[in-house]
């Protein structure tokens, strides 16, 4: 038996504490391999400013992911706070990826993530 691919793959641009260009330039690059078949979905871990002070990653992310979505060259995005049953956008993406109903973070209103549709 094959193994298949995963639906969703996390990409964490965050753990090291990099600069918003840093950030953003790693957000491209992941962008860029989804699109050569690794995944159809991306769940961005951004953070959200947890110290009280910061989230440029958080807002630059979300202002970046917005204008690709604009432009065409993403699907979607759906930000963590949305991420729940309740919105429609992911509930019409939890209809077609059952899977993601298993996702730690749905429902949660977690600011710190964005899923990609790519």
């Amino acid at each position: 038996m094959r193994a298949s691919k995963p639906t969703i793959r996390t990409v964490d641009l965050k753990s090291d504490m990099p600069s918003v260009r840093e950030a953003l330039q790693r957000l491209d690059r992941e962008i860029a391999a989804a699109r050569k078949g690794i995944s159809p979905l991306l769940k961005i871990v951004h953070g959200y400013g947890s110290k009280g002070v910061g989230g440029e990653i958080r807002i630059a992310v979300q202002k970046r992911l917005h204008e690709l979505a604009e432009d065409g060259q993403i699907r979607g995005c759906i930000f963590g706070e949305d991420w729940s049953r309740t919105c429609d956008e992911a509930w019409r993406l939890l209809q077609s990826h059952p899977e993601l109903k298993d996702d730690p973070d749905l429902g949660r209103r977690n600011l710190g993530i964005t899923i990609v549709q790519l």
